[in-house]
């Protein structure tokens, strides 16, 4: 039995483009940004960063598209797929996720605020999930 599952949940980077093939279908193209936290051999705290490829296709598509914006928080759960093509004589190769599904994250309060609203600046700390401040030691989990 094989396997392809992607499940991310991160910030948009950019705003979605939303297109149609030939056939009609309409197809939005995004790309997220997820953060990993961890620790270094000194002891010392570091972030990186990941971006993923997304694509949605169909009515799903028009719905991110509408509602989805640059630095909106997302949901994505799909399959990788890895697609090439020849540029100038050299093969081009892109990964992507293909989205079965798409849950908006939350919205931000009063979203169309001027810019010089300070709830705007701030950061939503009531829906924010809460992470441990030291490791998680297995021999803690009840299973």
């Amino acid at each position: 039995m094989y396997l392809n599952k992607a499940m991310v949940y991160g910030n948009l980077t950019r705003d979605p483009e939303l297109r149609s093939l030939p056939s009609g279908i309409q197809v939005c193209s995004f790309s997220l940004a997820t953060n990993r936290v961890y620790k270094d051999r000194d002891g010392n705290k570091q972030e990186q960063a990941d971006y993923h490829n997304v694509v949605v296709f169909g009515r799903q598509a028009e719905t991110s598209a509408q509602y989805l914006k640059k630095g909106s928080g997302a949901f994505v759960e799909g399959r990788l797929q890895t697609r090439s093509w020849d540029k100038d004589g050299v093969k081009q190769y892109r990964t992507e996720i293909v989205a079965d599904r798409v849950q908006f994250g939350p919205r931000t309060e009063g979203g169309s605020a001027p810019q010089n609203d300070t709830k705007q600046d701030a950061p939503d700390t009531q829906n924010a999930p809460e992470y441990p401040e030291e490791d998680i030691n297995p021999e803690d989990i009840p299973f």
